[in-house]
């Protein structure tokens, strides 16, 4: 899978469906080619020191990339959002709301500003 590097397509993909959840909100989008899916992360600021930014960051792309190879699809890219329950959040269950966000978008039930709390 490759990452995404650019603003550009972060910002494309914040303005498609986007899904969050306890751990982390995801955003798609679907490119309209069928290139390699992409993955991007990021984490604001307002959760902490860098140094508990890259540990979000790790955990994320940790996840990612255990879940996404089975359930990303090609021509879509996938921006993943770090939050606070990131970093406490069990494992297991990170990779659970990255696979439930992914199902959840390609059935046809992601839709913008979908929310839920734990």
């Amino acid at each position: 899978m490759h990452r995404l590097r650019l603003r550009r397509d972060f910002l494309a993909a914040a303005q498609g469906t986007s899904c969050a959840l306890p751990g982390v909100v995801v955003q798609m989008r679907a490119r309209g080619d069928q290139d390699a899916a992409r993955v991007g992360f990021t984490v604001t600021k307002k959760l902490g020191n860098a140094v508990i930014r890259n540990r979000i960051r790790r955990r994320l792309r940790a996840a990612a990339a255990l879940a996404l190879p089975g359930l990303a699809l090609d021509g879509h890219d996938y921006v993943l959002i770090g939050r606070q329950g990131t970093i406490t959040r069990d494992f297991d269950a990170l990779k659970g709301d990255l696979a439930s966000a992914l199902q959840r978008f390609h059935r046809g039930n992601g839709r913008r500003d979908d929310t839920e709390h734990s």
